[in-house]
């Protein structure tokens, strides 16, 4: 009875609180504009604030553009070493164990090998695009579409450096493509759609955002991905990653995961760093990229005080290769490339793409920082092929403490000598290396510090030459008196690889 009293009061109340809420939205009605939005009297997030409310009619007018690609590989297999029964001479069982255990521990088996991986097409007369990994070394590709059609591809060409590939199917009929977009309108937080053939089940659309762009994951000389948190798994490499305008931004790539599956770190090749290279590749069936000629270093803020720059910015010229198109245009070691083709170069890895991405042959200007002043010079762009010489960082050989050679002073934690031809001679130093040999390096120096060794080679101080003893004294005494706190030396190995090292004034 107590319950029943307890739940009959509290009708009660309910009835007039629900006649109140009635009574407000009876008032509301009668006071606010017909037709504005119920949602803008609670308060609702603005438009923009939120996610699309269906990808549906993106995603169907797409999945017949994007194909599943597989590949196939014969591979030679080393047939295990099993020990062969004996039968008894004559058994009626021994072509039953000949055929079943052939002669030879040395016979191989070829064995097929196959993968899966995404693509899009991009032309209607078949034009597929890929991550080159994803068909690197396979016999045979076959595209597969939506519709259940397959075609078997061939393969126009590949960039290993940006992990891309494009190959060509042959129909009857045109091909459902997708356009490429401009990578470079897309803006941290913007929707994208993955779409692509994860572990094998294709057709796959996953959304998310742009998580950030410009990464640099240390995977090639052009890094420059964009990350997104779109699920992207095992199989989507190669598949496109879409804008809301329906327009492919990315190449879908590579993944961060500790289990091998999405946990939201995904990235794709962007296409304003693909279209240049897919467009070589349909050409020539090859890339094409410009070249300059130079080893570089990153400007730190060290260095760019040491040389007087207002702040650390630009690609450092380190060793300068012979008959380059740097040479030529007069660019030397120690100078800073701050712009290139009219584009600023803020930090290292942006010249290397800048420069790659400028036609081979065509005249630019170089704006540099040499001596304190900036100057420009004019430079014909090289072609930087497959195979040429890479720009490898200095090796350093060592050497053990010269004695009985000369005297030797202490300048900065080191003891320097000049390199006389003797010295050349008994040092295995070549004649075209020029100036003040280290015969000695303190421990706790920061010159050690910084991995200088003895029978290394000074070439130069804050961008003066050095020819003597002498010279590298003066020269640290004149950036004391300027009051600097560091000096940036120019340092070669005995076989002329050189770099750029940076050592307190304060030994």
């Amino acid at each position: 009875m107590a319950i029943a009293n307890s739940g009959s009061r509290y009708s009660g109340r309910s009835r007039v609180i629900l006649r109140s809420a009635a009574a407000l939205a009876l008032a509301a009605a009668v006071m606010l504009p017909v037709g504005m939005p119920w949602q803008s009297y609670l308060g609702a997030a603005p438009a923009h604030a939120q996610g699309p409310a269906s990808v549906a009619d993106l995603a169907e007018g797409l999945l017949s553009a994007v194909v599943n690609i597989s590949t196939s590989q014969k591979v030679k297999a080393q047939r295990p070493q099993v020990p062969i029964p004996q039968v008894p001479e004559g058994s009626p069982f021994q072509d039953f164990f000949d055929d079943l255990f052939p002669k030879g521990d040395d016979q191989q088996q070829e064995r097929n090998v196959q993968s899966l991986g995404s693509g899009f097409v991009i032309s209607d007369d078949g034009l597929i695009v890929t991550n080159n990994h994803v068909i690197a070394d396979a016999d045979e590709i076959v595209a597969n579409f939506s519709d259940g059609s397959k075609l078997v591809a061939e393969l126009v060409g590949t960039d290993p450096k940006t992990d891309i590939a494009v190959l060509r199917v042959k129909s009857d009929k045109k091909l459902p493509f997708v356009p490429l977009g401009d990578s470079d309108k897309a803006r941290i937080g913007d929707w994208v759609m993955a779409i692509g053939n994860p572990f094998g089940l294709g057709g796959t659309v996953t959304v998310g955002i742009v998580s950030a762009i410009g990464r640099d994951i240390n995977s090639g000389p052009y890094d420059n991905f964009i990350q997104t948190d779109a699920a992207i798994n095992r199989g989507n490499s190669g598949g496109p990653l879409f804008n809301m305008d329906g327009q492919v931004i990315g190449i879908n790539t590579a993944i961060i995961s500790p289990t091998g599956g999405s946990i939201g770190i995904g990235f794709s090749v962007p296409s304003a760093l693909a279209k240049p290279v897919i467009d070589q590749l349909v050409k020539f069936g090859e890339t094409r990229r410009g070249w300059l000629g130079v080893q570089i270093q990153q400007v730190t803020d060290q260095i760019a005080e040491s040389l007087g720059l207002d702040k650390a910015r630009g690609a450092l010229i380190g060793d300068v290769f012979k008959g380059g198109p740097a040479e030529a245009a007069g660019i030397k070691s120690g100078d800073i490339v701050l712009s290139f083709n009219g584009r600023p170069v803020d930090q290292m890895r942006e010249l290397p793409k800048i420069v790659a991405d400028t036609p081979v042959g065509e005249d630019v200007d170089v704006v540099i920082f040499r001596k304190g002043e900036e100057m420009t010079l004019s430079v014909n762009v090289g072609r930087l092929e497959d195979g040429e010489k890479a720009m490898n960082a200095a090796n350093d050989d060592g050497s053990k403490d010269q004695q009985d050679a000369g005297e030797s002073k202490p300048v900065l934690g080191m003891e320097l000598m000049d390199l006389s031809d003797d010295l050349r001679d008994s040092e295995g130093i070549g004649e075209d290396i020029n100036g003040v040999y280290i015969a000695k390096v303190e421990d706790g120096s920061s010159a050690a510090d910084k991995g200088i060794k003895a029978g290394e080679i000074i070439v130069d101080v804050n961008q003066e030459s050095m020819s003597s003893v002498a010279d590298v004294e003066a020269r640290i005494a004149e950036l004391e008196k300027e009051g600097r706190k560091s000096a940036l030396l120019m340092v070669s190995s005995k076989t002329g690889d050189i770099r750029f090292v940076v050592v307190r004034l304060d030994e």
